[in-house]
This record gives structure tokens, sequence and C-alpha cells, in this order.
């Protein structure tokens, strides 16, 4: 299904979202939160205690059939092959010039493999799949009958343990399980994009509104808190995760990109975009994505030029006020001999060049995931 301009999805938990006052904005072709108070109070609620966020906008593609995994280790990155059963991974798909089609998680589970996309990227992501699958392999876009609500913040397994009939101590970071929440089975795991503990419950849209309502409840006595899409972009970007359509997109390859860490050229069944990386790792990349901190009072923001010594030397690709710093941060990409951490750039706002530092990421340290 493809989503026009003025085709605006409601998710499982709009009338949840809307009961509370939520300001609703379009996002990826759903109607999701922006905010229920405030950015930063939704924020310090998560890195305090316990916030909870809809995030059913995302695509779920699960993958059956003989050859899933060795389907996966072509057209991602990182080694499945090295996936045991009920464990997740971060990965990417690269196009033929080894740009970045999306970031994923991909999970192996018994008899399948399930695939999280971004939702701008859910129908290309899709298509690419389609276009490399081979025969015996079985595609299918679960994105439609799924709901995903994810806890996430110190409390979070506090939360998870009172409406979950697992024991929660045995799903590590970056691992999955199948189990009874709010009294039926369904797939969780233990990831987030905010640096903390947290967990992410993937069940059908029917039991989307009793899920967050029991979540409510047992989160009551630690303050749980509704999260927005505003502060869901200022937890990632203190973790300096990248978002795409802003960090990384089809032009940009993952070695300049810092993704290295994803991208494994060893493994035994060569990756789509695998010379090219190979490449970029051999000669080094021209530009780097760098981490910055302001060092006066202001606030960066995509495409903000960055200069050194006056001279233009790349761009802010996500910048914003940090509410655990209470300073101005972001991120962008400059020419690789300024990436140096302790390098003194400035941040072109409002036509004046604001001085910043490059920090080793992440912004903030001592989260609480597992």
């Amino acid at each position: 299904m493809t989503h026009t301009e003025s085709e605006v999805k409601p998710t499982p938990l709009t009338a949840r979202h809307e009961a509370l006052g939520a300001r609703m904005v379009p996002f990826a072709g759903y109607l999701m939160p922006v905010q229920y108070t405030s950015i930063i109070t939704e924020h310090r609620a998560v890195r305090s205690s316990v916030g909870i966020f809809d995030l059913s906008h995302m695509g779920e593609f699960e993958v059956q059939g003989p050859g899933t995994l060795e389907f996966l280790e072509r057209m991602t990155t990182n080694d499945v092959g090295s996936l045991q059963f009920y464990q997740a991974q971060y990965s990417l798909m690269l196009n033929d010039d080894g740009g970045i089609v999306d970031d994923l998680l991909i999970y192996n589970l018994p008899g399948r493999a399930m695939l999280v996309v971004n939702a701008a990227n859910l129908e290309k992501d899709f298509a690419w799949l389609q276009k490399h699958c081979p025969p015996g392999i079985t595609l299918t876009n679960r994105s439609d009958e799924t709901a995903l609500i994810a806890i996430q913040g110190p409390k979070a397994e506090a939360v998870m343990t009172r409406i979950a009939d697992f024991d929660l101590a045995s799903v590590k970071y970056y691992h999955a399980a199948e189990g009874k929440v709010t009294g039926k089975t369904i797939v969780f795991s233990r990831t987030g994009y905010t640096g903390e503990d947290g967990f992410e419950i993937y069940l059908p849209n029917a039991m989307a509104q009793d899920c967050w309502d029991a979540a409510m409840e047992a989160g009551a006595e630690f303050g749980i808190t509704p999260i927005g899409l505003g502060a869901r972009d200022t937890l990632r970007l203190e973790m300096k995760f990248a978002l795409y359509g802003n960090d990384i997109d089809d032009s940009t390859n993952p070695i300049e990109a810092g993704l290295g860490w994803v991208v494994k050229p060893e493994k035994s069944i060569e990756f789509i975009g695998h010379t090219h990386v190979v490449a970029v790792k051999q000669g080094g990349p021209k530009r780097k994505l760098v981490a910055f901190v302001l060092n006066e009072k202001a606030i960066p923001r995509h495409g903000c030029a960055i200069q050194a010594g006056g001279s233009p030397i790349g761009s802010v690709t996500s910048g914003t006020h940090s509410p655990s710093l209470d300073k101005g941060i972001g991120m962008g990409y400059v020419a690789t001999e300024y990436s140096k951490v302790g390098q003194t750039i400035g941040i072109v706002i409002r036509g004046n060049p604001v001085p910043a530092t490059i920090i080793k990421p992440p912004f903030v340290q001592n989260t609480s995931h597992k």
C-alpha cells in the first residue's frame, strides 16, 4: 500500500494519544503524537524513570523459507549467520553503490526472521527485498497488522514485570522472547533507541489499547510518561544514534557515517554494496559524521553550515537542545581532516558562527541499558 501526501493513517493507539491531549502531526504516513506535555519533561522522564512510546508506524517484515539467513546475509551488512534464536541485530541494507537503503533490526526467530524498518522507508525497503528475493523465500509485510509499544527507562523492567509472565532477567540486551504479555503470547525484545533499558512489544492491533492501558497502570507509581516524537528525537540524538533521512540516506557510505561496526565484509556471503564499502574502508572516507557540543548558548539545526577557520567544511545533519546537558548538541559531516575529538569548529546559526567542540559520543554516559 502506498501512502499519498493527503492520506494519513491513525495507529491503533491514536484515540489514546488524543485523550491524553497530545499534539498530533503527520509523520511517515501516520498521525503521530509529537508531544503530550513538553519535550523536556518527557525526555527527562525516560532518563530518570520510565516512558511509553507508540511506535506502531514502524515496518515489520516476516521472512520464511529454507535459506532465509543466507538471503539476509546478502541483503544486509552485519553477520546474520551468527545470530542465535531470539537474538536481535542492528544492521544496514545497502544499494549497489554502497549507499544506505535503510538501517534496521533483524530478529532470528524459530521458523522465521523478522525485520523492523523505518516507517518512511517501508515501501522502498519491501520492494528492494522483493527484487532480490530468491525462489523458496516468502517475504510478508506485516506492518499494517502489527502494533508496537516501547517501554524505556531505568524503571522499564519494573513496569514490564507487572504485565509480562516471563523471566525478564533472562532476556539480555539485543535479545527477544515469546511469552505472555497482558495474558497473550507475543514477541517482545530488549533493545531501544534511547540508550536506556527498555522493551519493545510487538502485538496484533486489536491488543494494542489493552496493552497500553495495562502498562500505564503498571507504571503509575513510577510516573510513567507517554513520549512523543519530539523527545524520541532528543533521546536518540544524545546517544548519537543516526536518524534515517537526516544523518544517513541512500547517498551515505556506512564508513563515513561511523557505522563500520555493523559492516562485516569478511563474512562468507558478500552483501550488496560490498565493493564500495571496502574501497572506502581501505582508502579512508573523505568526510566523517562527528558529534559536537556548542560552547555558547544556541541551538544547532539540520542544514546549518559548519566552518573551520572561516571556511566551510560540512553541515549539520541533526541538532537540538540537550535536556540532559542543558546545551546545544548536534551531529554533522565534516571533511575528515577536521574530525578529530577536541577540534574546535563553528556552527553557523542565523549567519553567525557559534564555536563548538567535537566530542567522543555518546553525549550522555552511564545510561541504564543492560
